[in-house]
């Protein structure tokens, strides 16, 4: 089937391009902003470059299509912070536009949320309980997987929402200002640069390796999978920062030196999800654990830096 994914140069869209494009016939709309066309190198996708804010574009890469994952977005709380309008207007207008070409096609939609509607609080945060979003893009989010539910209830369009917690692995940028924590932190250390921590490290997160969220929106586009309310993308793992620089400095065989900075505005204490939805709608599922999957995005990014260093000699 003809699969659209919106966004799909950017890190979790690319690799689950490269799942999707294995059995059916692919199409990527990115303005890159944030993703790189070098993330779909060898990849048997048909690339669009534009806007979800544009509903021609959005209207012209959809055509005839049976499935679409949008996770085309404004990422990351500090960015939100400093820009407002810009994450709301793609965030929330440029969903309702994704849905609505979804709503004329007669297309399934995949959408993607986040943990950071919840707020903060350190139980496993379960999809029922009030959601407190303490950041521009938490209630972007929030407000994008509402009209998905809507969308659904008002227009009988066949939807899910997935709240995604911490992703992480190959492909995941972070030589940039927003990069996330694990990108940030290995390219530090393979840098021999203190891995900035901001507050105490204590703060503790769900951490979802991009394989295990690939294989479940997978399987979710290929049962066309409806559901009423978000769902929670992750395993109620909990690691904190410091037990994260723990795991890493073992995995490089030395200690990691850490320099410590202010919290930041908007940043969540504890991050936990509770499974039960997921298990039960996808029950053959089964999480990478962090500390495999750390050891997997390290081997990919040393890769990624001895072909730079490489490349760099050679142009030289």
């Amino acid at each position: 089937m003809r699969v659209v994914i919106t966004g799909g140069a950017g890190f979790i869209g690319a690799n689950l391009c490269r799942a999707l494009a294995a059995r059916h016939e692919v199409r990527v709309l990115d303005d890159l902003s944030t993703g790189s066309a070098d993330n779909l190198a060898g990849v048997d996708v048909a690339v669009q470059l534009g806007s979800v804010l544009d509903a021609d574009a959005v209207r012209e890469v959809c055509e005839g299509a049976a499935a679409i994952v949008h996770l085309a977005a404004v990422p990351s709380v500090p960015r939100s912070i400093e820009n407002p309008k810009r994450s709301h207007d793609v965030n929330v207008t440029g969903t309702l536009t994704v849905l609505e070409v979804a709503r004329e096609v007669g297309a399934h939609v995949v959408t993607a949320s986040s943990s950071s509607v919840y707020g903060d609080g350190a139980t496993a945060k379960a999809e029922d309980v009030v959601c407190r979003p303490a950041s521009p893009y938490a209630v972007s989010k929030l407000a994008a997987e509402a009209y998905t539910s809507a969308y659904r209830t008002s227009f009988a369009l066949d939807a899910v929402s997935f709240r995604f917690f911490n992703v992480f692995g190959p492909l995941q940028a972070a030589n940039h200002a927003y990069a996330a924590v694990i990108p940030a932190f290995l390219h530090a250390a393979l840098h021999d640069v203190p891995l900035t921590v901001h507050g105490d490290g204590e703060q503790s997160r769900d951490f979802t390796h991009v394989d295990s969220v690939v294989s479940v929106l997978t399987d979710a586009v290929e049962r066309r999978l409806t559901h009423p309310t978000a769902v929670n993308l992750a395993f109620g793992t909990r690691t904190t920062l410091n037990e994260l620089v723990t795991m890493l400095g073992e995995l490089l065989g030395r200690r990691l030196a850490v320099e410590h900075r202010p919290s930041r505005l908007g940043d969540i204490r504890h991050s936990r999800a509770y499974p039960a939805t997921l298990r039960e709608l996808f029950p053959d599922v089964r999480p990478v654990p962090v500390r495999v999957g750390l050891a997997r995005t390290l081997s990919w990014m040393r890769t990624q830096s001895e072909a730079l260093a490489a490349e760099s000699r050679v142009t030289v």
